[in-house]
């Protein structure tokens, strides 16, 4: 009954481990993009296993199942819990690193550029202002 939502959970419990283990080791993975994919899809098929169950079973289906696939619906929910809390970890990681590096950039950028604009008030005073120096990203690496 419940063979496919443990399946999917176990997929993306693998997924997970597979990207934590690969983003702990490299900073940049060129399959970032299809990994992140492929958990959306894995996240949309729990759900739809989910609501299928709602849908066809009584309001409890939990508590209906078999004492088997309980306790490997409840190791896969465990598991899967583990490997997101370490995947959340290294991608939020991730994610100030490249914000720290894009500021970086542009502070230095706008440095080299001397990108500082002046500008009248309306009581004539001269105000500057520090206009972001323009930075485009080659994705393509």
């Amino acid at each position: 009954m419940i063979t496919q939502l443990v399946d999917a959970m176990v997929s993306l419990t693998a997924l997970m481990e597979e990207e934590s283990e690969r983003l702990s080791r490299a900073p940049y993975i060129p399959e970032l993009g299809e990994i992140a994919n492929a958990k959306l899809r894995l996240a949309g098929n729990i759900e739809a296993e989910i609501a299928r169950l709602k849908r066809q079973g009584p309001d409890d289906w939990l508590e209906s199942l078999e004492p088997e696939d309980r306790a490997a619906l409840a190791e896969a929910s465990k598991t899967l819990r583990d490997a997101s809390i370490v995947n959340a970890r290294i991608l939020s990681r991730q994610i100030e690193l490249s914000a720290d590096m894009m500021a970086a950039i542009a502070a230095e950028a706008q440095r080299l550029t001397g990108s500082r604009s002046t500008t009248y008030g309306a009581c004539g005073g001269i105000a500057g202002l520090d206009a972001p120096a323009p930075i485009s990203i080659n994705a393509r690496l």
